[in-house]
């Protein structure tokens, strides 16, 4: 299998963590490095155990010819630019969530990407973690029942001892609750219940905590999703809780229900139906970039590339699906109507 070749923009807390983690599939390497910093081509060759050129502009790196994929990890405003240039330069193209800051400007990637014909793949890497492999699992394989409602929901507060929170407290750096963080849970919650939402109601508040208070925008926001199919969802995003980060997960079917990673099953005889079944796996449980399951993202990624197919779970149509219900979502929340999509 051919190793792609990989070009950084941005070489931030998310780009070390994509690094490590494309260097690991064994079926790609980083080998440039972008930053507005000036960086130490011969320090970070040593640190990543391969040769890694440095750049400080975006123009010049993507005039590299060995270069085959991009992977952008820049500020949220700069994603647009970044990724519309990456595919007009014909290379596959990796982008760090969101998207973009706005509908249009998601738009404009994806109009990008498809005259270019490269491939695509959204950081919406949660898709990929060991719990919602296995809770898709379970609801593929029918033991819940046909789901009729479900809730996902992003607990994490990001307060002065993130290093993004300067800019993410700016609307127009991390844009909004939903689309800052809680991006990951409605995204989770359309894997697990389908992609078929007709029309969304979002409320949003904040914390009168003076940690948050630099904060531009709401803070937490509720979403409540209907579905084409007669399903009910509800996404909460809560980036002012003072509390650990916790992924809360239920889902409820015909047959049964789902909560993170316990089960109660209706349909199988000999179980307890006056307790939970504990599951195996492992929960997404941390905001840290290096507890992000990338690798398995990257390796799907590559894999799909080699074959010339597109990104499975992560690709162009699921970041625009996602990212669409996200910005209906604030406009309601904005205007205080539901909004049909």
């Amino acid at each position: 299998m051919k190793q792609f070749n990989v070009g950084i923009i941005g070489y931030g807390w998310a780009a070390t963590a994509h690094i490590a983690a494309i260097n690991a599939t064994g079926k790609a390497r980083v080998t440039a490095i972008c930053s507005s910093r000036k960086l130490d081509a011969q320090a970070l060759s040593a640190q990543y155990g391969n040769s890694i050129a440095t750049y400080t502009d975006v123009k010049a790196m993507l005039k590299d010819p060995s270069i085959d994929v991009v992977d952008v990890t820049s500020h949220p405003w700069k994603h647009k630019d970044h990724a519309v240039a990456a595919a007009r330069a014909g290379k596959h193209i990796i982008l760090e969530k969101p998207m973009a800051l706005s509908w249009k400007d998601c738009k404009a990637v994806e109009a990008a990407v498809k005259k270019a014909k490269v491939k695509f793949a959204l950081c919406f890497e949660c898709r990929y973690s060991a719990q919602f492999i296995a809770t898709k699992a379970l609801i593929d394989q029918g033991l819940l029942g046909d789901l009729h409602y479900g809730e996902i929901d992003y607990y994490h507060g990001i307060g002065p001892w993130y290093g993004q929170f300067p800019w993410n407290v700016k609307k127009s750096g991390g844009g909004s609750a939903l689309l800052s963080a809680g991006c990951h849970a409605l995204d989770a919650l359309l894997l697990c219940l389908g992609d078929d939402v007709a029309e969304v109601t979002s409320y949003a508040t904040g914390s009168k905590s003076k940690i948050f208070k630099p904060y531009q925008y709401d803070t937490t926001s509720v979403t409540i999703l209907k579905f084409k199919s007669g399903k009910v969802g509800k996404c909460a995003s809560v980036i002012d809780c003072l509390q650990p980060y916790y992924f809360h997960t239920q889902l409820v079917g015909s047959n049964g229900s789902l909560l993170d990673n316990k089960v109660h099953l209706h349909g199988i005889a000999g179980m307890n139906k006056a307790k939970w079944s504990q599951l195996s796996f492992g929960l997404v449980d941390s905001g840290d970039v290096a507890d992000h399951p990338y690798q398995s993202q990257f390796d799907a990624f590559f894999g799909a590339l080699a074959a010339g197919k597109d990104m499975p779970l992560t690709g162009l149509k699921e970041a625009l699906r996602s990212h669409e219900v996200i910005f209906a979502a604030d406009k309601s929340a904005a205007t205080g109507k539901p909004v049909r999509i």
